[in-house]
C-alpha cells in the first residue's frame, strides 16, 4: 500500500484502528479490551459480563480521577464503542439466545498491538530475525528449484553439515547459544506467537465480509437461482482456494496432529525452565499458547459452519418467497374466474376448435407384413484367443463418493469429529460392504481421520440375496474416527 497523502487521509478518517488512537477515551478503551480480550484471549464474551468489568473498572478511575471522570454507564460506552461510526467492538447476537454478545475487531487488535510495541524495552534482538529471514529465503530458493541436480547437491550439501556437527558433538565440541541468544529468539518466539492469534481474528473477519457480501448478491438478485447458487459457491470455493484459505488449512492439518501437539508441549516446557528465559519472567499463558492457537483456530472454523448454515436459512426463505408469490398469482387467478362467472362479460371470453370426428379409411391402412424369421447357421464354435479384461464382469455396484463424502461434511459441521459408526447409523448403507469400503478410502484420501486400535465397533447391514432372500450382515473393525 502506497503512503501517499490521500491515502493516509482516507485511513485517519475512515479507518477504525486510527479513530481509536486520536480518541480521547483511548487510554480506556485500549487497556479495557486488552485486559478483557486479549490477554486471556477471549472470542465473544455476553453485554452483561463485559459490562460488569467496564463498570468495576470505571468506578477505580472515578476514585483517582473523580467523580466527572467518565459519568455515563458501562453499557452505554460499550454500545457507543460498537457503533458503526466507531467500529472498536463488534456486537452480536448468538445462535439460541437473545442476549447481545461482543467481540474485539481486527482492527481495534491492531491497535493495541502497536501501542504495545511503543514502550522501551529493555534488549532488542536482531540475530534472530536475521537467521529466520535468511532461513525464508533458503526454503524459497530450495522448493522452487526444478532441477534434479541441484537439488540432490544441495541435500548432499546438507548432509555433509550434519555429519560434521555430529562428529564435533562426539569429539565433546557441543556448542550452546549463550543467554543473549535464548533471550532474542524467546523474544521473537513471543512477537510471532501474538501476530498469530491477531491473524485468526482476522481471517474470521474475512468469512464474515463474504458472508455479508453474498447476502446482499442475494437480496439483490433477479436471475436464476441456480446461477446465483454456482456464483456464491463458485467464490467461497475460491476463498478456501486461495493463498490465505491454504496458509490456514495448513497451519490447521499442522496442528490439529497429537504428534505436534505433544512436541510443541515439550519445546515449551524445555525453553520456559531455562534460566535466562524465566529471567524475562514471561506470562503464564505462554506455557499453553498452541492451545490458545487451537481454540482460537476452532472458533474460525465454528465461524464458517455457522455461516454456511445462516446461508442455507436464507436461502431457504427466498425460495418459500418465491413459492407464496407463485401461489399468490394462482389464488388471484381463480379469484378474478369466480367474478367472472357471476357476472360474465359481453361475447367470447375463451374460444377452442369445433370438435370433430378423425376419420380414417380401410385403404390407408397399412397392409400385414409377415415376421422376417432369421436363418440360424449350424456353425461350430470356435476358440478365441483375444484378451478380454474381466473387470467388467466384476463391475456390478457403483457406490457414490460424492454422496458420502457430502454426508461426511454435513456431520463434521456439527461436530468436531465423528465415528464411522455415527455416520453409518446416521445415514445406512445402501450398497454393504462396498459402502463401507469407500468410507474407509474417503477417510484416508479426503478427510482427517484417526484409528482407534483399542476399541472395536460392530458395522451392520441388510442385504439381499440372489434368491431374494434377506439377511443381516455384521463387519468388526477397529473405531475410526473422522476428525475436522
Amino acid at each position: 500500500m502506497a503512503l501517499d497523502f490521500a491515502t493516509l487521509d482516507g485511513l485517519r478518517t475512515h479507518h477504525p484502528a486510527w479513530r481509536l488512537l486520536r480518541s480521547d477515551h483511548a487510554p480506556l478503551v485500549a487497556s479495557f479490551l486488552q485486559r478483557v480480550f486479549v490477554a486471556p484471549n477471549v472470542r465473544g464474551m455476553a453485554a452483561a459480563d463485559l459490562a460488569e468489568a467496564l463498570e468495576d473498572e470505571l468506578y477505580a478511575l472515578r476514585q483517582h480521577l473523580g467523580d466527572e471522570a467518565f459519568p455515563k454507564p458501562a453499557l452505554d460506552y460499550l454500545n457507543d464503542w460498537a457503533a458503526p461510526d466507531k467500529g472498536w467492538l463488534r456486537k452480536f447476537y448468538r445462535s439460541g439466545t437473545d442476549e447481545p454478545q461482543f467481540d474485539l475487531t481486527p482492527a481495534t487488535e491492531k491497535a493495541i498491538a502497536w501501542l504495545g510495541q511503543l514502550s522501551e524495552r529493555s534488549f532488542v534482538g536482531t540475530e534472530s530475525r536475521l537467521l529466520t529471514l535468511f532461513e525464508l529465503l533458503k526454503q524459497m530458493s530450495e522448493g522452487s528449484e526444478s532441477d534434479p541436480a541441484k537439488r540432490i547437491a544441495e541435500l548432499h550439501k546438507r548432509r555433509d553439515e550434519i555429519d560434521n556437527e555430529i562428529a564435533r558433538v562426539l569429539a565433546g565440541d557441543v556448542p550452546l547459544l549463550d543467554d543473549t541468544a535464548l533471550k532474542d529468539r524467546f523474544q521473537q518466539f513471543m512477537q510471532l506467537a501474538r501476530e498469530l492469534l491477531t491473524d485468526f481474528r482476522e481471517v474470521e473477519h474475512n468469512f464474515r465480509q463474504l458472508d455479508r457480501k453474498v447476502r446482499e448478491r442475494i437480496a439483490l438478485w433477479e436471475g436464476a437461482k441456480g446461477a446465483l447458487l454456482e456464483e456464491i459457491m463458485g467464490e467461497r470455493d475460491a476463498i478456501g482456494d486461495s493463498d490465505q484459505g491454504r496458509s490456514f488449512r495448513a497451519f490447521w492439518d499442522f496442528l490439529m496432529s497429537s504428534r505436534r501437539q505433544e512436541e510443541l508441549t515439550n519445546l515449551l516446557d524445555r525453553v520456559l525452565a531455562l534460566p535466562p528465559v524465566a529471567d524475562l519472567k514471561p506470562d503464564a499463558r505462554t506455557r499453553r499458547v498452541h492451545y490458545d492457537w487451537l481454540e482460537a483456530g476452532e472458533h474460525t472454523q465454528r465461524t464458517v459452519a455457522q455461516l454456511s448454515q445462516q446461508l442455507r436459512r436464507f436461502l431457504d426463505d427466498q425460495a418459500w418467497l418465491e413459492n407464496r408469490r407463485i401461489m399468490d398469482i394462482l389464488h388471484g387467478i381463480e379469484a378474478k374466474a369466480l367474478a367472472l362467472r357471476q357476472s360474465p362479460p359481453p361475447g367470447d371470453v375463451v374460444t377452442i376448435a369445433e370438435p370433430a370426428a378423425s376419420v380414417e379409411l380401410a385403404m390407408e391402412r397399412p397392409l400385414y407384413t409377415p415376421a422376417l424369421k432369421p436363418l440360424i447357421a449350424d456353425i461350430a464354435l470356435q476358440e478365441g484367443d483375444d484378451e478380454v479384461d474381466p473387470s467388467a464382469l466384476y463391475g456390478q455396484v457403483v457406490v457414490d463418493k460424492a454422496r458420502l463424502a457430502r454426508h461426511i461434511r454435513q456431520a463434521l459441521q456439527a461436530h468436531s469429529q465423528i465415528t464411522l459408526r455415527e455416520l453409518v447409523d446416521g445415514q445406512p448403507l445402501q450398497q454393504g460392504l462396498a459402502e463401507l469400503v469407500v468410507y474407509l478410502q474417503l477417510g484416508s484420501d479426503s478427510f482427517q481421520a484417526v484409528v482407534d486400535e483399542n476399541t472395536t465397533d460392530l458395522i451392520a447391514w441388510d442385504a439381499v440375496a440372489r434368491d431374494g432372500a434377506a439377511s443381516r450382515r455384521q463387519a468388526r473393525l477397529p473405531r475410526v474416527i473422522f476428525v475436522r
